[in-house]
């Protein structure tokens, strides 16, 4: 509401103060008091400030019961080199939004997997010159206690249906790189978004596989997949024969639930927010419409 507090800070890649001036202006005019951490502007090569630093910049905001909610500033990598040190007992208490997306990943399977709490799947602090105004209003929405519906067109690799259940994912790399830890979720029943960016088609392919064979996505509820941004060939002269989207597609092709492909999520300047750990109803005919 408005007179809250939110804090931006980083706990991946080094950010200046200065790249998300933007997103604070706009915080701002939406009535909330921004506050920024310690990690905005540090530098320990390519993140912001050692582990240390980042750990303690998350802590003191996930303890600070003035800060309503925390906007990460960027993904790239480094948050899993810190996920285990912190200390989520007066958090459970009294929670708060946490949003984010790309390496956040790691937070909103954690918060999921080991707490049973939502979090926001949404841009980033450096997102918002470049998001449109849908991914801009949908965060809003969510922050100020307003319920979600997307209504897109469908995809012919699209599975018709409807489902219910518990939104969860993100990232595909960082979901892979979760397997076998605290971390990792249990995803019977439940609808998994996914989007990726910068990855060789075979990477994608392989780590499909590997979910498959772990058994993630044989009972899922549904499944909604986002942008697959500047997918790669590693040898051009001789492709992997499937974009990213007929990979998944393959993968599940033997399973009944609803599959959406081409939601407006993921790397891309249209990331529409979405609340991770509560459930959403799916539908999938000549349109999709995803419900909070």
């Amino acid at each position: 509401m408005k007179g809250d507090k939110i804090g931006i800070l980083s706990t991946a890649r080094k950010i200046s103060l200065e790249e998300i001036q933007p997103a604070i202006e706009v915080l701002k005019s939406w009535g909330l008091e921004v506050v920024t951490g310690n990690s905005i502007g540090a530098e320990s090569f390519q993140f912001a400030g050692d582990d240390e630093l980042r750990k303690n910049d998350l802590q003191e905001m996930l303890d600070d019961d003035s800060v309503k909610a925390v906007l990460f500033a960027r993904g790239g990598y480094g948050t899993v080199r810190i996920i285990d040190e912190l200390d989520f007992r007066k958090f459970q208490k009294q929670p708060k939004w946490l949003c984010g997306f790309s390496d956040i990943t790691v937070i909103h399977s954690h918060l999921l997997s080991v707490y049973h709490l939502p979090s926001i799947h949404c841009l980033m602090g450096i997102s918002f010159p470049t998001a449109t105004s849908e991914s801009i209003e949908s965060f809003r929405k969510i922050l100020f206690g307003e319920k979600l519906s997307y209504e897109i067109p469908s995809n012919e690799l699209n599975h018709a249906g409807a489902a219910t259940g518990i939104l969860f994912g993100g990232n595909l790399s960082l979901l892979y790189s979760l397997l076998g830890s605290d971390s990792d979720l249990n995803t019977e029943s439940k609808i998994l978004f996914l989007e990726e960016i910068d990855e060789h088609l075979y990477h994608v392919d392989r780590m499909m596989m590997a979910l498959k064979r772990a058994g993630k996505l044989e009972n899922l509820a549904g499944l909604v997949v986002g942008h697959f941004t500047e997918m790669k060939n590693k040898d051009e002269s001789n492709p992997f024969g499937k974009n990213a989207y007929e990979i998944i597609s393959e993968h599940v092709s033997e399973y009944g639930y609803p599959v959406c492909f081409g939601f407006p999520a993921g790397h891309e300047p249209d990331n529409r927010a979405l609340v991770m750990g509560i459930n959403w109803k799916l539908e999938i005919a000549d349109k999709v419409r995803l419900v909070m």
